[in-house]
């Protein structure tokens, strides 16, 4: 299938010819068509499947059929939970809308709220922002929703796990009740669902892979360390192996600076971005990455959502993630679009539960690789995924034998004496008989 064969207006062909794509991804062709028909959606897909344009162009289709926004209205509101993410959609929007007449604004926190009220003045008609700041503005009066026409939940799963639903729901207070609704998220978890059952109207299911799968392309193998060891184990790996452009992931802010100072110390150029950096400190460590000027990102999960680097080679998991769907997004920043890719975790014993979680969710028992030197003296337990519980289970079972050796043990005396007074009238008679 062509992207003309899905009927998308002639100034948004133009600009996918010019990024050099000629077919939809899998996600692409599923949600273009049901969007541009005006149902509502629910899509599950991962990070790197082309979701953005998989809503970008259509929402761009659709918009273009009707009247531009005017005096701080918004006809198409997407929303996000990062701000990374926001520009990343943004850009996205300006890229397949730049033949048509279509304005866009991107607004989020960290940043001056002024020019972001000026930029709203005019209207816009594709508003991406993170919801903090649009309730700002709202405040400020600086963006109507009277002209909305469509809403996009864009990592609705990561919105939830970042505490936005309050702020979701003052959203959905605003606006008009008439709109179409398209929920992306990685998965379709039962939270999801309950948030759906508020938001969407007899929607469209889309799924292009199999709940919570990893990528093929991906490599995965833990080194078992101590905590204490961990980044002395890093440094050795980056500089034996001559690793470059490696996204780590730290479970904390703090742990992210630390680990940091530590790689930099050995002359190992590298940066942290985590919710308490600046968005303009926060953009300078990407573009200082992506440029190759440092090898090493050392990020929190929020912070690395909705990163978008292209050809990355290698994730480390410096500690495994609380929420085990974390590590399928975690290592969905590489192997993208084709390439192969690596995944290492670095796990220490106390992460045991997290590892079994993450085993359990991918179905998938991940290799163990020893590093000299650096075998831990507190040894990872072994995995749960190669347990078998059923022959545990029989195992069990043989408690009744230990019962029953009990009940003999304790009256073996009460046996043998019924047993001896059942003897001695059978030989009684046995005299009278001569």
């Amino acid at each position: 299938m062509s992207f003309a064969a899905l009927e998308l207006a002639e100034p948004l062909l133009k600009a996918i010819e010019t990024q050099g794509y000629t077919q939809p991804s899998p996600i692409q062709a599923q949600a273009i068509p049901a969007i541009m028909s005006g149902h509502d959606v629910m899509a599950a897909a991962q990070t790197g499947t082309g979701k953005t344009a998989a809503f970008t162009l259509p929402v761009l289709h659709r918009l273009m059929e009707g009247k531009p926004a005017v005096n701080n209205q918004v006809r198409a509101l997407v929303l996000t939970p990062t701000r990374e993410l926001a520009a990343q959609v943004g850009a996205s929007v300006s890229l397949y809308g730049q033949n048509t007449p279509l304005r866009s604004t991107v607004v989020f926190g960290g940043v001056k709220i002024n020019p972001q009220m000026m930029a709203l003045r005019k209207g816009s008609d594709v508003l991406v922002a993170t919801p903090g700041r649009l309730l700002d503005l709202y405040k400020q009066n600086s963006v109507r929703f009277n002209q909305l026409e469509i809403l996009v939940l864009d990592e609705a799963d990561r919105m939830l796990d970042m505490g936005f639903i309050h702020d979701i729901r003052k959203i959905l207070a605003l606006l008009p009740a008439k709109r179409q609704n398209l929920m992306f998220s990685a998965t379709f978890s039962q939270d999801i669902r309950k948030l759906a059952r508020g938001l969407v109207n007899d929607p469209v299911e889309v799924s292009v892979a199999a709940a919570n799968a990893t990528a093929d392309r991906v490599e995965q193998w833990l080194t078992p360390v101590d905590k204490k060891q961990k980044a002395a184990l890093l440094i050795k790996l980056i500089q034996q192996h001559g690793w470059s452009q490696i996204l780590v992931f730290t479970r904390t802010k703090h742990g992210a600076n630390k680990l940091t100072r530590q790689l930099e110390d050995t002359s190992l150029r590298a940066a942290a971005i985590h919710g308490n950096k600046s968005q303009g400190a926060r953009t300078k460590a990407l573009e200082s990455f992506r440029q190759g000027k440092i090898k090493i990102l050392v990020a929190t999960d929020i912070a690395a959502r909705g990163l978008d680097i292209d050809q990355l080679p290698m994730v480390v998991n410096f500690d495994l993630p609380n929420v085990a769907e974390d590590y399928v997004h975690r290592i969905g920043r590489t192997g993208r679009a084709g390439a192969s890719g690596q995944a290492l975790s670095l796990v220490s014993a106390d992460e045991i539960d997290q590892l079994n979680a993450i085993e359990k969710l991918i179905s998938k028992e991940i290799r163990r690789d020893l590093v000299d030197e650096f075998e831990p003296l507190h040894r990872l337990p072994d995995s749960k995924l190669n347990s078998t519980p059923p022959r545990r289970k029989k195992s069990v079972k043989k408690a009744h034998t230990p019962k029953q050796e009990h009940h003999d043990g304790q009256r073996p005396p009460i046996h043998k004496k019924r047993r001896n007074r059942r003897r001695s009238p059978a030989k009684a008679p046995a005299p009278a008989a001569k």
